[in-house]
């Protein structure tokens, strides 16, 4: 089992980090850390370079939530994937056999959740891993 966590360094998945550390190291399991984007397009040079970027940018952010981790003692797995950032955590949580997803909020409302697709809103309609979900601190 696992535990995986979607960041992107906002507030909330900072907070988020700090969870899942804990849940990982009570439960003496690795923590999988996924950072989802979706690339625009499909063909052509522009799509690579942008795909590109965005795996660097995954990659950079996610090297600052390994090394918080591994100074507490969790071991870590990390993906880029080219996906919507909840697909990509419902994925990673069926392909590790999640114990859960653990992921931040920015405190939006439940009406713009709904309206603009948060990944918060759409992990617990759509996954079948529980999913804990981290409010920003105020």
């Amino acid at each position: 089992m696992s535990v995986v966590l979607g960041y992107d360094e906002s507030p909330g998945a900072v907070r988020a980090l700090h969870v899942a550390i804990e849940v990982s190291a009570a439960f003496g399991e690795p923590l999988v850390l996924v950072y989802g984007a979706a690339v625009p397009g499909s063909l052509g040079e522009e799509y690579a370079a942008h795909r590109d970027a965005v795996r660097e940018t995954g990659r950079s952010v996610l090297a600052h939530a390994v090394a918080v981790a591994e100074e507490s003692g969790v071991r870590t797995r990390v993906e880029v994937v080219d996906q919507k950032p909840a697909e990509a955590l419902i994925d990673a949580a069926r392909r590790h056999g999640a114990r859960c997803i653990v992921v931040g909020s920015w405190g939006e409302s439940p009406l713009r959740g709904a309206l603009l697709g948060a990944t918060p809103h759409k992990l617990l309609h759509l996954a079948r891993t529980p999913v804990l979900c981290v409010p920003t601190e105020p």
